[in-house]
């Protein structure tokens, strides 16, 4: 196995961030919560441990503490944020309010003579985000770069192998974050960068044959990217033993049904597509609520997938796409059923006497990498964030054949056009809305639906803002819908970030 850096966190919003930039250095990663014990860490033979940042003082009543075991494995830890005041803390030092504030891109002074600034620039620019600071040190610690409103910024103590920073070496805005970590983990850990896609995939197709052996496994099949090279990579590992269920609800964008069948077609797996939107279509006519429309959805394509499971014997392993954000947001390593993005979880009377989870371990960024080292065709591997109930939840209003048909073709041309111009979007789609105004085309009045376009730039989908995308880009978009779309007459684009919108509509 890979070395390992263990990532233990005390509730900050970037311990993903810190645990991927890990990666990206090419060693393996693992978050880890604020209550783990020496003996589990040491079980997992860490070369570092890494201390998140976190939304408490370290000094107030629901501080998040550690065990002081974690400080004597004898592996370097480092402190980010309220992981620095924590270890200053645990260590006698003082931590208290700061009488300025810091947040934002900040200039900060190093001390190149620190392991963790070796060679760089005595000036950096550093991404602060605090109201507590360390005011006194620790016996033994130094203080290695300060800020006009943080006098110790950072420090360390190099006899016991701990070093703490007050900014975010993990973000963009600290530049030369990345070259921080790569110190810490290479030149103070000396961990090693074995940690590839390559390698992941060879251990995990030695895994799953060691785990289902020549039984037999069932998949459903989204066409999402996680199920998709959770399929091809189970086909790798074991030919001829699995069988995915794709339900087409009929709420997918133009031609994903297709792309699925032809993507899986050559497979060394058996792919069962069901055509259900018909039902689907019935079940929601006259429904317009955002959640209800998600729950008939979800209810129903449970049914579908259980009544088609029913009819192909009884395999013994249900696969599911699991990624590492799933396993960390539910705060257990333990085996959990993942609820599928499109229901509200799939059957668990059927009897399965295992589950597979082959991608449990990565990111989505890591996914992806992996789906092309596995042959996915570009379109499934860097497909756009998509809601389950799909076009569903984009139609406002109540759902027909028609408005779906609109919105399909509408929405194709705006995604065609925005990567034709290569915006610089983490998501882009359009929304019909169930508003129709009255517009003019040729020498005749028209009274069509309003089609709205989104495109998004986003680092972690929790905050978006609205991308700038060039009034071109949208002018040709918006030309070619209202002349190639029949029943849309009028284009708008959304302007609001998240918060305070959302960045679907329903």
């Amino acid at each position: 196995m890979a070395d390992t850096i263990v990532i233990v966190d005390f509730g900050g919003q970037y311990k993903e961030l810190i645990a991927r930039r890990v990666r990206e250095l090419g060693v393996y990663s693992l978050i880890k919560p604020s209550s783990v014990t020496p003996d589990a860490l040491k079980a997992l033979a860490p070369k570092g441990i890494i201390f998140t940042g976190g939304p408490n003082s370290v000094y107030g009543d629901h501080a998040k503490l550690c065990d002081p075991g974690l400080f004597t494995l004898g592996v370097p830890v480092l402190g980010i944020c309220y992981g620095m005041q924590l270890m200053c803390h645990m260590h006698g030092g003082t931590v208290a309010s700061a009488e300025t504030s810091e947040y934002g891109a900040i200039e900060a002074t190093v001390d190149t003579h620190s392991a963790l600034f070796s060679g760089m620039e005595p000036t950096q620019q550093v991404l602060m985000s605090h109201t507590d600071r360390v005011v006194g040190l620790p016996e033994g610690f130094r203080a290695t770069a300060h800020t006009a409103n943080c006098p110790i910024a950072a420090f360390e103590n190099r006899e016991k192998n701990l070093y703490g920073v007050q900014f975010h070496p993990e973000t963009e805005l600290s530049l030369n974050g990345m070259e921080m970590l790569r110190r810490f983990v290479f030149d103070v850990c000396h961990a090693e960068d074995g940690y590839t896609m390559d390698v992941y995939l060879k251990e995990q197709i030695e895994a799953v044959k060691k785990q289902v052996g020549d039984r037999h496994v069932l998949l459903g099949l989204s066409g999402g990217v996680d199920s998709s090279v959770c399929a091809a990579l189970l086909a790798k590992a074991l030919p001829g033993q699995v069988t995915c269920i794709y339900v087409d609800h009929g709420f997918m964008r133009k031609n994903e049904t297709e792309q699925v069948k032809a993507a899986f077609s050559q497979r060394d797996l058996t792919l069962i597509a069901v055509d259900a939107s018909e039902n689907f279509l019935a079940a929601l006519a006259g429904v317009s609520e955002p959640e209800q429309k998600r729950k008939i959805i979800g209810r129903l394509f449970v049914e579908t997938f259980e009544k088609v499971a029913k009819t192909i014997g009884k395999p013994e392993f249900l696969a599911q796409g699991t990624i590492y954000p799933d396993v960390v947001e539910s705060g257990t390593d333990a085996a959990v059923i993942k609820s599928h993005h499109n229901v509200g979880g799939l059957p668990k009377d059927m009897g399965f006497i295992g589950v597979v989870e082959p991608l449990r371990g990565l990111f989505k960024d890591e996914v992806r990498r992996l789906g092309t080292l596995l042959g996915l065709p570009d379109a499934l591997v860097n497909r756009q964030p998509f809601p389950g109930p799909g076009l569903a939840i984009r139609v406002l209003g109540e759902i027909t054949r028609e408005k779906l048909d609109i919105l399909r073709e509408a929405d194709a041309i705006w995604r065609e056009e925005t990567g034709r111009a290569n915006v610089r979007a983490d998501q882009y789609f359009a929304v019909l809305t169930n508003m129709r105004t009255v517009g003019v085309m040729g020498d005749f009045r028209t009274y069509d639906y309003v089609l709205a376009l989104r495109a998004v730039t986003t680092s972690d989908f929790m905050t978006a803002d609205f991308t700038r995308i060039p009034w071109d880009v949208i002018a040709r978009a918006s030309a070619r819908i209202t002349n190639e779309v029949r029943g849309v007459n009028r284009i708008v684009y959304d302007v609001t970030p998240k918060p305070p919108a959302t960045i679907e509509w329903e």
